[in-house]
């Protein structure tokens, strides 16, 4: 949609029969968000035990040493690297939370308008992430097809 058509066609207020809906919203998010915060730093600690667990493990298998210090590294990249990609929908959660709550409190509209941007960067990030998630499930089902009518 043109943001222009939107922008001049309406003017759009919240009123005190809303309020009571944005103010329950705004407690969830900062809810989830916070979830999501402590879940970054699992993954972060999952990430140092897991690459700790990899160099311990390949000192007791001979097999394993020469993959241990790679594992090491990869398990504790790929947690990181998670942690890191969960992060940036939470911390915008978070600020439409915190702005959420602002707006209503103090009747701020700028607050207001701050929040529902952070919740449009939250579910747009969300939204491409699922984008890519799909086109990589798409490419393995195309490789599987290939692959089982080679094999076949």
């Amino acid at each position: 949609m043109d943001e222009n058509f939107i922008g001049n066609s309406f003017s759009l207020q919240v009123d005190n029969g809303n309020t009571p809906y944005l103010i329950e919203a705004a407690k969830w998010a900062k809810f989830l968000a916070v979830i999501g915060f402590i879940i970054c730093g699992l993954l972060v600690l999952t990430g140092i035990f897991s690459g700790t667990f990899f160099a311990s493990l390949a000192q007791v298998d001979t097999e394993l040493n020469s993959m241990g210090s790679v594992g090491t590294v990869f398990f504790t990249i790929w947690f990181v690297l998670f942690a890191l990609l969960y992060f940036f929908p939470s911390y915008y959660l978070y600020n439409f939370a915190s702005k959420m709550q602002t707006a209503v409190k103090n009747n701020d509209q700028v607050s207001l308008n701050d929040s529902f941007k952070n919740l449009k960067s939250c579910l747009k990030f969300w939204g491409i992430l699922l984008i890519i998630i799909l086109c990589f499930y798409a490419l393995a089902m195309v490789f599987v097809i290939l692959g089982s009518a080679f094999i076949g």
